[in-house]
């Protein structure tokens, strides 16, 4: 049977591989081990072997693992999912970076109740790169207004973009659409010279996410196994 450190071990191999394909550091590219659904035990076992950073998608289910696991100081969450009113405050007390920031409502609440004694939360806008219903995420056209709004608000800080394109088995597809997403985080970083992190690429898709720039890849399946529904 695979280990989860075995599996880890393949997807830095494959960020390595990826990087090394379109002449980039794989040093620059930041591996997000995607544990919704996942027993503690699994998130213990990657945290063994020496990862550190993790994403949740379900709010309740992400904040009673990070209370279970509160003695690890140094895990680093990061909130992925689509963002209901109603749960910012606990996103706000819990998480270190939230990936899917879409609207001023959630931004600004976010910024609201993130407690003073916590550094401020790291934010990545998330784009509907592909015009997908199915998909959250801002247009590219309310993009500016949004990242001017994230970046006046004291208790956070805009970091980057994240995005899920529509999915398809083909690289050139799959690129095409990074692509925009990259230009798009090219144009912001003329205004926000701090921007640094472009959060792109899953299990499936993990190569044309890299050759496109990504700085930042999220990877649940193909490290933790297929999940429960």
């Amino acid at each position: 049977m695979v280990t989860i450190a075995e599996r880890l071990d393949a997807a830095y191999d494959r960020i390595a591989q990826a990087a090394k394909k379109c002449g980039r550091d794989y040093k620059d590219i930041n591996l997000i081990a995607v544990s919704k659904k996942k027993p503690l035990e699994d998130i213990l076992a990657a945290f063994a072997h020496g990862h550190r950073e993790f994403a949740e998608s379900y709010v309740q289910e992400g904040v009673e693992k990070v209370l279970q696991l509160k003695e690890h100081k140094n895990i680093v969450w990061h909130f992925i999912g689509p963002i209901q009113s109603n749960k910012t405050k606990l996103i706000a007390e819990n998480f270190t970076w939230v990936q899917s920031v879409d609207r001023e409502k959630i931004a600004k609440r976010l910024n609201e109740q993130r407690p003073n004694n916590l550094k401020p939360l790291q934010v990545l806008i998330q784009v509907n790169i592909d015009n997908d219903e199915n998909k959250s995420g801002c247009s590219v056209e309310e993009l500016p207004k949004l990242a001017e709004f994230i970046h006046n608000c004291r208790q956070l800080e805009l970091r980057g973009l994240m995005a899920i394109p529509a999915q398809s088995m083909s690289f050139d597809t799959q690129l095409q659409s990074f692509a925009q997403l990259r230009a798009c985080f090219d144009k912001l970083k003329t205004q926000y010279p701090q921007l640094d992190t472009l959060s792109m690429g899953m299990s499936a898709d993990v190569d044309a996410a890299i050759a496109a720039g990504s700085t930042m890849v999220r990877v649940g399946t193909a490290i933790f196994g297929e999940r429960q529904q």
